[in-house]
């Protein structure tokens, strides 16, 4: 009779060992993915031969086993084996697949090696080609390799070679252990770092490429290195004699850097303020280096044509044309005539206040085209002015009169720009504004601002010759006014008042 409790014991255990059958089926056997193909896709490795392969062996990506060897079987070709991989995991089609030893014994395993990540992934039913396969070599042939060439080893030099080689590492066992202990440990961070060491070599190749295509340039390096070297040898003598004299030029320039220790921090802190200004100028400077060889150029030409003729070089074929006063000398914005001084002075005054320079307008194409008023600004690129104060202002040149004559006040004041006067001290002085300046340059003149009122025009006083009643005016040409001479009528109408003064 079987009672309840042992009919509840049967159940529980037939439960348990349909169970355990199941676990051991699905996770153990894996008859679902061997008998059913589940979770598994296949593919096919084509090789030249087997490599001692068989049915079972492990197949390997990046190290780590991802699947079976399900078949191996002869083609017409080679051999044909049939692999069974994990579905879960992506594999690149762009691959090698070669074949491996996992021991000493010789079992085989297959190891899939990418050539890149970014290829499209393994497909069931794809094919591994020859070309990117490969086999070990078979341990036979290796033996008896090997074999043949211990033997071809002469005995006494084997034996002497292991003598010394038990010199040489003897009493080394604690040094060869920690070689073989730290190679050890670099192997294993190396696997540990094993995705990054795959980035770098897969990066060392576009490197490696432009090693490649400079080629020619390294190598027409070398040859000119080859030179240079070339040339030391064959001047080894010189060398050796500048390196024997590199010592006493050495003391010797020592020596004139102590001799003109004291002088030359102020030529170098002159130079900086030499340097400045060319720097300033530098275009002026580039202009002149590029003139200067044309000038000489034209001077060498004036003796061209007394070349190989009885002359010879004793004279230069020059033609004058003196066209004087043509165009006439500019007169505006320098000091009234009745104010210069006269050529046969001998002394030496004071140089008068102000900038005196034409102030004709800058387009004037009568009189000193070149003058002060058209010199460019340096720091002001496309402005043109006479001062360097008027360059660096937002003011723009104003000229006293637009043509070859002296128009209005005689001192020139009646446009409203002021005129370099003289000294207080002088016989005349004019009406002048004028601002303090640095005794290093001449004072500076003050414009007024701009659209205020022209000033009232100056009183001028010219001196006249009583017995002739000529006179000197502003723009020094000499008039002649008869009404001033002594033999001129008493009597005078409001007609002769109005008749302009004639110039002699």
């Amino acid at each position: 009779m079987i009672t309840k409790h042992i009919r509840i014991q049967l159940a529980v255990f037939v439960v348990l060992a349909l169970i355990v059958g199941a676990a051991l089926t699905i996770g153990y056997m894996q008859a679902p993915a061997r008998w059913f193909g589940i979770g598994r896709y296949t593919v096919r490795v084509q090789l030249p031969v087997s490599g001692n392969l068989y049915q079972g062996s492990a197949v390997t990506y990046r190290g780590t086993e991802i699947g079976r060897v399900q078949a191996v079987r002869l083609t017409n070709s080679g051999v044909e084996a049939e692999l069974s991989l994990t579905s879960g995991i992506t594999v690149p089609s762009d691959l090698d697949a070669e074949v491996h030893s996992q021991n000493a014994i010789g079992e085989q395993y297959v190891a899939l090696l990418p050539r890149n990540s970014t290829s499209s992934p393994l497909r069931n039913g794809a094919v591994i080609p020859r070309s990117r396969t490969s086999v070990p070599p078979d341990i036979g042939s290796l033996l008896d390799a090997v074999n043949k060439g211990v033997q071809a080893i002469p005995r006494d030099n084997l034996k002497t070679v292991i003598d010394e080689s038990s010199i040489a590492f003897g009493n080394l066992g604690p040094e060869i252990s920690r070689i073989v202990r730290n190679g050890s440990a670099l192997a294993i961070d190396a696997a540990k770092s094993r995705d990054e060491l795959t980035a770098l070599i897969d990066g060392a190749k576009p490197i490696l490429d432009t090693q490649t295509d400079t080629s020619d340039a390294v190598k027409a390096w070398a040859a000119h290195l080859a030179t240079v070297t070339g040339q030391l040898r064959s001047q080894d003598n010189a060398v050796a004699g500048v390196l024997t004299k590199a010592g006493p030029a050495a003391d010797e320039v020592g020596q004139l850097l102590d001799r003109v220790k004291p002088t030359l921090p102020i030529l170098l802190a002159n130079l900086v303020s030499v340097g400045a200004v060319a720097l300033l100028y530098q275009n002026d400077i580039e202009q002149l280096l590029v003139l200067i060889p044309q000038g000489v150029d034209i001077l060498q030409g004036f003796g061209v044509a007394n070349l190989n003729t009885k002359q010879g070089l004793r004279g230069l074929n020059m033609a004058f044309n003196l066209n004087l006063n043509m165009p006439p000398p500019c007169a505006t914005g320098y000091l009234p005539a009745q104010q210069r001084r006269p050529p046969t002075f001998e002394d030496a005054p004071d140089r008068p206040a102000g900038d005196l320079y034409c102030r004709i307008p800058q387009d004037s194409p009568y009189r000193d085209v070149r003058g002060a008023r058209n010199l460019p600004c340096e720091t002001v690129p496309g402005k043109r002015a006479p001062t360097v104060k008027l360059c660096e202002s937002k003011e723009q040149y104003v000229p006293l009169n637009d043509g070859n004559n002296w128009k209005g006040d005689p001192n020139a004041t009646y446009t409203g720009q002021a005129v370099p006067q003289l000294p207080p001290k002088a016989a005349t002085p004019l009406p002048l504004e004028e601002t303090p300046s640095s005794p290093s340059g001449p004072p500076s003149v003050d414009l007024p601002p701009p659209n205020a009122p022209p000033p009232v025009p100056a009183v001028a006083a010219a001196q006249y010759d009583p017995a002739t009643g000529t006179y000197v005016g502003p723009d020094g040409s000499t008039y002649s006014q008869t009404d001033l001479a002594q033999d001129a009528p008493k009597e005078r109408t409001w007609q002769t008042m109005m008749m302009p003064p004639t110039t002699k």
